[in-house]
Order: structure tokens, then C-alpha cells, then sequence
């Protein structure tokens, strides 16, 4: 048997002894790995403790995939697996929250022999051991497919295609509250910034749902902070059709008045890319491409790619919110239209605007924001932009059809 558990080794220990953990058990790089013979493929994972898991295989291409409820595999790189033959890809991430899973992509149809996890180490850890073995392909394409089980929730959702209805024919709108929690956001007379835009978004969501058109989520629903990036996986995996960021910033010097909607800047979008290739989890960043696996630099062309197609759409997106507010008497900036390197702007595929809907800085402003009346006003003209922009968006695309 050609043992390759050194490769694994390199890469989970000293992971292991930097990083530190969120999840209830953890793997024991020093105690895990992987290893081939002339007809099988072994795998020996030791955990801190027992967890709840199951393991299924795929076809299109074979994988075998092992999910585990509260496990930290710490980050692992990219694997070398140049000494093994028949497995060409290992890859970890999140399932959803609270679940993780493991997915090793193969060079061939190799079921699953045996499984078992064996418990009662004086340490209190567990290990999980799987034999995979050669089989036909039409034996394995049967058994592929994972079990229902109460105990596992279905994978993270893959976001639709933007502006396509659900099945009831509601688009989805995700809001976005700038800051929170220990990001205030900016500051003025006691009031924050994360505050009042939790407010407002509310009264987005509630102008959005009053038409019955729109399936309406919040990144988050009360004073607590949000990462950026994890706004970005909360829009993929809701499948959002639109994405509002809602903020209300304040200067330093000098006076700004009126709300500005902005873009993702040309000039900002591939470094923006590039970025998030690099560090964000695959199956967040675009919608239909299975990017396991795949390296940065292809990940990034298959993203300016999508960028590209949805530029446009992200910009009559902008000019509607413009014209949305204008008609419902909001006040706009001298230059309501701008451009910038905003990182919950970056989803590639995923129409998406920022929106500075006033200026804490200016007392006149602050005083508008407190006012509901006046934010229920700015929040029916941001759905009136929805509205406008999903009928024309829709409009071009029946002309490209045609």
C-alpha cells in the first residue's frame, strides 16, 4: 500500500496549532490521512471528540462526501496530491450553519466498501475510517446519492440565476443594514449609523412585501455584526435576485446632502475578483459553476466573465434607485450616481447597489432619518426602483430572446 499520509500531514498540523476553533470538534492532523492501494482508497479522519455524520457518494464526477455536524477542519491550503492516482481533488467548507463537509473528488467509480467511526478513546476522540473500492460505473451511478435523514439538513441552497421568479413568482431582495454589533458604523448626538439603518431596512422589507411580488431577507435583524463577507454568502444562499446595501454615512469636513447610489467601480472589479476568488468559500461566489477546485485564476476569468454580462443590469439597477427616489421627492446628492470599491458589492453575478440614503453629518439629515414618515417615503421609492427595474429587466431580456 502507497501511503501519502505525510501530504495530509503538512497541511493540517501546523493549521491545527495556528488556528483557533469554532466548532465543537476539530481534526487531529497529526492523527488523519489518506492512502492508496492497487484497487482501493482509504481515509482516516480523528476527531477531538464524536460528532453527529454520515457519508454518501456522488456521481458526475465520483466523490465521495462526508458530512460532519460541528467540525473545524482549519484551513488546509491547496493539497498536493501529486502522488496519488485516484484521488484528484479534497476539498472542505460549510453545508450550512453549525454543518460541515468533506468532498474527495475521484479518478474513478470507487464505492464504498466500509464505514465506521470508533469511539471510546481514553482522550474522548473518535475516528472516522472509510475503505473505498473499485466498482462499475453503472454499480456506482446506483448507488450514489445521498439519504434523507432528519439529522442533516439539506446543502446550502445554489442562488438562481438573478431576477428569475421562485416557483410562486416572487423575486428575492436581500437587504443589507450597513455595520453592527461592535461596527457602529458612523456616529452623530448618540445615534449610530447601524442603528438607524436596521430601522430603515425594516421599512424597505415592509414596502417591498406590501406588493406580493418579492421574497424580502435581511443580512442580519438586530444590533449584531455581520462580515462582510458573510453578507455575501447570506445574499448567494438565499438565492438573491437583487442586493441593497443601505447606509447613511457621514464627513469630516463640509457639507453632503441627499442620497448617492453606488457601484462596484470598474477600476476596483478585478482586484475586487481576484480577492474574492482567493478567499471566499467556492460555492458562494457564483451561481451554476462548481468552482472546487479550481484555481484562483480560473476562478477569477469565469467571475469577470459574469461580471461583464451583469454590469449592465447592475447599473440600470442604480439609475432606478435614482429615479425611484426622485419621484417620491427624496433628495438626491448633487452627484446621486457614483462608483467604489465596496466588498458587499463584489458578487459577480448578483445585481447589487450600495445606497447612501442621507448623511448623518448634517442635522437636517439626521433629522429625516429619525422621522418615520419620511424614511417610509424613501423606502417606497427604493420598491418603486425595484418594481421599474425588474419590468425592464425582463423587457430586454424577452427583445434577446426574440
Amino acid at each position: 500500500m502507497r501511503a501519502v499520509f505525510a501530504i495530509l500531514l503538512m497541511i493540517w498540523a501546523p493549521a491545527v496549532l495556528a488556528q483557533g476553533f469554532s466548532g465543537l470538534a476539530r481534526v487531529d492532523g497529526a492523527r488523519s490521512g489518506l492512502s492508496e492501494s492497487a484497487d482501493a482508497v482509504e481515509l482516516r479522519l480523528t476527531l477531538s471528540q464524536p460528532v453527529a455524520w454520515r457519508v454518501h457518494m456522488l456521481d458526475q464526477p465520483p466523490r465521495l462526501v462526508v458530512d460532519f455536524r460541528e467540525v473545524d477542519f482549519a484551513p488546509m491550503g491547496t493539497p498536493d496530491l501529486s502522488l496519488l492516482e485516484k484521488v484528484v481533488a479534497l476539498r472542505t467548507g460549510r453545508m450550512g450553519p453549525g454543518w460541515t463537509r468533506l468532498v474527495a473528488e475521484l479518478a474513478g467509480p470507487y464505492g464504498l466498501a466500509t464505514s465506521q467511526m470508533v469511539t471510546g478513546a481514553e482522550d474522548g476522540s473518535a475516528r472516522v475510517e472509510l475503505r473505498l473500492e473499485e466498482m462499475s460505473a453503472e454499480d456506482f451511478a446506483r448507488a450514489a446519492g445521498a439519504r434523507p435523514s432528519p439529522l442533516f439538513p439539506e446543502p446550502a441552497l445554489t442562488a438562481r440565476p438573478a431576477a428569475r421568479p421562485s416557483e410562486d413568482g416572487r423575486l428575492t431582495v436581500v437587504l443589507d443594514p450597513g455595520h453592527g454589533g461592535v461596527d457602529p458604523g458612523a456616529l452623530r448626538d448618540g445615534v449610530s449609523e447601524a442603528d438607524l439603518m436596521l430601522i430603515f431596512a425594516r421599512d424597505v422589507k415592509e414596502s417591498l412585501l406590501r406588493s406580493g411580488n418579492y421574497d424580502v431577507i435581511l443580512t442580519r435583524n438586530d444590533d449584531s455584526f455581520v462580515s462582510l463577507e458573510t453578507r455575501l454568502t447570506i445574499a448567494r444562499r438565499a438565492g438573491a435576485d437583487v442586493f441593497l446595501s443601505l447606509h447613511a454615512d457621514a464627513i469630516e469636513e463640509g457639507i453632503a446632502q441627499g442620497a448617492q447610489v453606488y457601484t462596484l467601480s470598474k477600476e476596483a472589479s478585478t482586484e475586487a475578483l481576484a480577492k474574492l476568488a482567493h478567499r471566499h468559500d467556492r460555492e458562494d461566489i457564483l451561481a451554476g459553476a462548481d468552482l472546487h477546485g479550481t484555481d484562483d485564476q480560473v476562478a477569477q476569468a469565469l467571475m469577470e466573465i459574469a461580471r461583464r454580462e451583469t454590469e449592465p443590469r447592475i447599473e440600470a439597477l442604480a439609475d432606478a434607485v435614482v429615479a425611484g427616489l426622485r419621484y417620491e421627492g427624496v433628495k438626491l446628492h448633487k452627484k446621486p450616481r457614483a462608483h467604489g470599491d465596496f466588498s458587499v458589492l463584489k458578487l459577480p453575478d448578483i445585481p447589487a447597489v450600495l445606497i447612501e440614503i442621507a448623511f448623518l453629518s448634517s442635522p437636517s439629515e439626521l433629522k429625516k432619518l429619525q422621522n418615520a414618515e419620511w424614511r417610509q417615503l424613501a423606502a417606497a421609492g427604493i420598491a418603486r426602483s425595484v418594481a421599474a427595474w425588474v419590468a425592464e429587466d425582463e423587457r430586454l431580456k424577452a427583445l434577446i430572446r426574440q
